[in-house]
């Protein structure tokens, strides 16, 4: 995979890499984000399959593994959904046994989550395959640079955690591109 020469520019062209078997991708982060969470979506779900499980669902079950008594608003905080979206996944796993919704004693409005004895039990039986389908995400890189890799990722969330809300990145409802709108450039 070619690697680019200096400092990124404005006024350079965006830069295509492609290897042996692989589709063109531009190297740009949104193009490259994209991809990268296509690869760990798809991994998660080859490790679930067969459980009736997402890798959304999942994730939920890992949350409130790492931290009992999270209310619905603070889970979809975590996950990265809004608030509709965690209700539908509590749901689904309530229906289901895995998690347990309790009236939260300081404000009765709210739900208190934690995982049932059978969604502790699932999710401790799912969560080796998961890690281990995280290492393979990142064994193309060195350890030290799988540990820096993730710092990055960091940094990179951290500085921008102004973008990191849901629905930030859809279209107005009725909102239409006109072809004057359209970028000229290789942003």
């Amino acid at each position: 995979m070619a690697r680019p020469r200096g400092p990124i520019s404005a006024d350079r062209p965006v830069q295509v890499v492609t290897w042996s078997g692989g589709a063109p991708i531009r190297r740009v982060p949104i193009a490259l984000a994209r991809r990268f969470v296509q690869i760990c979506l798809a991994v998660a779900a080859e490790t679930l399959e067969g459980e009736n499980l997402t890798p959304l669902q999942f994730a939920v079950l890992a949350n409130l593994n790492d931290e009992a008594d999270v209310d619905q608003n603070g889970l979809a905080a975590r996950l990265g959904v809004d608030r509709n979206s965690a209700s539908v996944l509590v749901e689904q796993l309530e229906k289901r046994g895995l998690i347990d919704r309790r009236v939260n004693g300081a404000d009765r409005r709210a739900r208190l989550l934690r995982l049932t004895r059978i969604g502790n039990e699932l999710h401790e039986r799912l969560r080796p395959a998961m890690r281990a389908g995280q290492r393979r995400i990142l064994a193309p890189l060195a350890p030290n640079e799988r540990e820096r890799f993730l710092d990055k990722l960091v940094q990179i969330i951290k500085a921008n955690e102004s973008y990191a809300r849901p629905g930030a990145a859809r279209r107005k409802r009725g909102a239409t591109i006109l072809a004057a709108e359209m970028p000229s450039g290789n942003a």
